[in-house]
């Protein structure tokens, strides 16, 4: 099955019919996001503003550094959506953070989520003199201590060159930026970037220099070494950002969607479905309201990602004209595989050990059992 289905033919609507959902949307609500200032905060504001300008409706941003900080009120019904990132899928799968016993997998749903021009891959120091993955062995792969999104997604993305961890040195930092600030004085040669991110254009900058080097979307056999590792990676034409793509240079790279607009599973249908219709009704009024907003799109959504999509959203794309029986197949087995982890948390963590990480050890090696069991990868087989 294709990993990417790319909706085509949408039309947006252009007149807010306020009767049609209007009562379903809460007067006032709370949603998480990245710290204030990131990309995703700045989205949600940019959307927050037109739903209080064209629909009445207060949405407050509450920012946070961290997964489980932006979860927590979601779990607590505090906040009914979260501006996530690849921490969505993490908390569906219960592994990291979310292998603790306060948390173990989620029922996460997705609403929508960007795709803009960037990438979202590893950024190479160009003075290395590496032009494609393969050439990274040897070299040095910066890594953030308690950053699975990083760490995981580096080292997923290194197998495209049939590469593993053991082909690198890894080199540890206590940060994003003191990562960056390594790799730009010679202390790491590779680290996981946005193609327009603050760091990349430093480092691009700086004497060093910076390329991203081309994952061509047809070496199938690449691809699936990645996605056995983590197949929320997607290849995807960047066409902005430092490193080589441009709109007359496109690189074909990984990427993924963000922000993640995300909630859970148990939340009102009749309240996910006024937001995700609202969301697209206002996208002409929201797009230009920051950057990377325009990527919130309908015609951009993946239908079939590695997350299922809230009952409510579901309605609102059949209603678009955008859900298929290929995309309610896709949903329906993703449903299926969170089922079979949370079947596996409720048995494993009843009588689960009291220490901390032999907890989190028993738990990954019930979860693989189960999902294999199942006949499902485990992805997460640590």
């Amino acid at each position: 099955m294709n990993r990417r289905t790319v909706v085509t033919g949408a039309a947006l609507a252009l007149l807010i019919s306020a009767p049609a959902f209007g009562q379903a949307l809460p007067k006032e609500m709370s949603w998480t996001a990245y710290d204030t200032g990131s990309s995703g905060f700045n989205i949600a504001v940019a959307i927050g503003q037109q739903f209080k300008q064209k629909l009445g409706t207060d949405v407050r941003v509450l920012p946070s550094g961290n997964d489980t900080g932006r979860l927590a009120p979601i779990k607590a019904n505090r906040a009914i959506i979260s501006q996530m990132g690849i921490g969505t899928y993490f908390a569906q799968e219960g592994v990291f953070e979310f292998g603790t016993k306060s948390w173990g997998p989620q029922a996460s749903r997705l609403l929508m989520a960007a795709t803009a021009c960037n990438g979202l891959s590893l950024a190479v120091a160009k003075d290395t003199g590496a032009k494609e993955v393969k050439d990274l062995k040897g070299k040095r792969l910066g890594v953030v201590v308690g950053s699975p999104a990083l760490t995981q997604g580096a080292i997923a993305l290194l197998a495209f060159g049939n590469l593993t961890e053991k082909d690198v040195t890894l080199v540890q930092f206590s940060s994003n930026n003191a990562m960056w600030k390594g790799f730009i004085n010679n202390e790491a040669d590779i680290a996981l970037s946005s193609t327009i991110s603050g760091q990349a254009k430093e480092a691009d900058s700086s004497p060093r220099g910076v390329i991203f080097p081309a994952m061509p979307a047809d070496d199938k056999a690449a691809w699936a070494r990645v996605h056995k590792k983590a197949p929320y990676f997607i290849a995807h034409k960047a066409t902005c950002g430092v490193g080589g793509p441009s709109p007359q240079t496109p690189v074909t790279m990984a990427s993924y969607a963000y922000p993640i607009f995300m909630t859970f599973a148990d939340r009102p249908a009749d309240t996910i479905y006024a937001i995700t219709k609202a969301m697209i009704d206002t996208y002409n009024d929201y797009k230009t309201g920051a950057p990377g907003a325009e990527g919130m799109a309908l015609s951009l959504q993946d239908l079939t990602w590695v997350v299922p999509y809230h009952d409510g959203t579901i309605r609102a794309f059949k209603e678009k004209g955008v859900w298929t029986d290929a995309a309610q197949k896709h949903n329906d087995g993703l449903v299926k595989r969170q089922q079979v982890m949370i079947d596996a948390w409720k048995a494993y963590s009843a009588n689960g050990p009291s220490d901390d990480k032999a907890f989190l050890e028993g738990w990954m090696k019930a979860r693989a059992a189960a999902l294999q069991k199942a006949g499902m990868d485990v992805i997460f087989d640590q």
